[in-house]
C-alpha cells in the first residue's frame, strides 16, 4: 500500500469529483491536494490531446524518463498509453538499446528525443548537439512541449517515489513484457 490513501470520487468535495483520470492511483493520491490534482491531470491531458507534438515522440520521451528512473508505475502506465498512440513494441524495446549506446531501428529524430530525455533526467543538462538536432526538426512550440513533458514526468516519478504509488493490477503485465533494469 502506498504511503497515502487512494481517494475515491465520493471522498472528494463535489467541485473536485470531475478530476480527470481519477481511476489511476497517482491521481487518487495527489487528490489529497485536489486543486493541484486537477492541474496535474489537466497538464497530462494537454500533452495527450492538445499539444501538436508528435505523440510517438512524446511517449518515447516519457518512457525514457520512466526507464531511466526505473519508475515501474510510470513505465507501465506509459507503455499502455504509448501502444494506444502507435508506438510499437520494437520502439519500446529500442529504449534499452539506445540507453546503452547500441544501435536501434529508430530514426535520428526519435534517437535524439531519447537522448534529450536521458540527458535531462540523468544529468540535468542538454548538450548543444542534441538541442540542435531537435531544433532543426521541430517547431519551437513542439520543442518547448517536449522539454516541459520531460520535466513534468521527471517531477511525477519523484512524487510517485516519495509516496510509493502502487501499480494497478491491470498494468502489471507490462512490467513482465518489458522489464526495467535492476
Amino acid at each position: 500500500m502506498g504511503r497515502l490513501s487512494y481517494l475515491t470520487q465520493e471522498e472528494l468535495a463535489l467541485e473536485y469529483q470531475d478530476i480527470p483520470r481519477l481511476k489511476s492511483n497517482i491521481t487518487r493520491a495527489v487528490a489529497h491536494s485536489p486543486r493541484l490534482a486537477r492541474l496535474v491531470a489537466a497538464r497530462g491531458m494537454y500533452f495527450r490531446h492538445e499539444s501538436g507534438l508528435n505523440a510517438r515522440l512524446r511517449e518515447l520521451a516519457i518512457l525514457q524518463v520512466g526507464y531511466s528512473t526505473r519508475s515501474s508505475y510510470e513505465w507501465a502506465h506509459h507503455i499502455d498509453v504509448a501502444l494506444s498512440f502507435g508506438v510499437s513494441e520494437e520502439d519500446i524495446r529500442a529504449i534499452e538499446l539506445e540507453t546503452h549506446g547500441k544501435p536501434s531501428h529508430l530514426e535520428p529524430l526519435a534517437s535524439a528525443v531519447l537522448a534529450a530525455a536521458r540527458s535531462l533526467t540523468d544529468d540535468l543538462t542538454l548538450p548543444q548537439e542534441i538541442f540542435d538536432k531537435l531544433a532543426g526538426a521541430m517547431s519551437k512550440e513542439h520543442l518547448i512541449d517536449l522539454f516541459v513533458a520531460i520535466a513534468e514526468y521527471n517531477g511525477l516519478v519523484r512524487v510517485m517515489a516519495a509516496i510509493e504509488i502502487d501499480i494497478e493490477s491491470e498494468y502489471l503485465h507490462y512490467i513482465e513484457r518489458f522489464p526495467l533494469p535492476k
